[in-house]
């Protein structure tokens, strides 16, 4: 059984926490990282969230997975596949670690996109950040034990503000 479905006010430890983890995994993937990017909503300063912070790791090429996969090894990450999300690779949070979810990303790749699209104009717009953040605390309330109800909740929002953010529309939840 999945945990029940828990949202925090913001936590300034959450860019800290980030950046401790993107200094680690940036030292062992070396120039296999182009770069690693905090996305979701902890990432978003002022926005309730579950409290596990997301990273992406952004790689040159999906040729360059398997050399990534070797070196996250050695820091107890153990490679997930996609989980039904083409385009992002998901690791296993190392024990003992903070909270955190592990995705690799290429470069060009679509779900990097919507991962940075969503942060960036979440960041930019504080009236959308907290029309989020309401309607996560309402589906957490409503959803607690139902992870997936909670995530189907917020899909409409998401995709609202993805389709305005990556410029295919005006959003519908303005």
């Amino acid at each position: 059984m999945s945990e029940p479905v828990q949202i925090v006010a913001y936590d300034p430890q959450w860019p800290l926490i980030f950046a401790r983890l993107s200094e680690t995994i940036r030292r062992e993937l070396g120039a296999l990282a182009l770069r690693v990017e905090h996305v979701g909503s902890t990432a978003v300063p002022g926005l309730s969230a579950k409290p596990i912070v997301d990273l992406d790791v952004v790689i040159g090429d999906r040729a360059d997975l398997p050399a990534v996969i070797a070196a996250l090894r050695p820091l107890g990450y153990t490679h997930e596949g996609d989980c039904g999300i083409p385009g992002r690779e998901a690791f296993t949070t190392p024990r003992g670690a903070p909270a955190h979810h592990l995705y690799v990303c290429a470069a060009d790749g679509a779900e990097l996109a919507r991962h940075l699209a969503f942060r960036d104009f979440l960041r930019a717009d504080p009236e959308s950040a907290r029309r989020y953040d309401a309607l996560k605390r309402d589906l957490a309330e409503r959803y607690r034990g139902d992870r997936s109800a909670y995530g189907a909740g917020k899909s409409a929002f998401i995709a609202a503000i993805l389709a305005e953010a990556l410029g295919n529309g005006p959003s519908t939840s303005r």
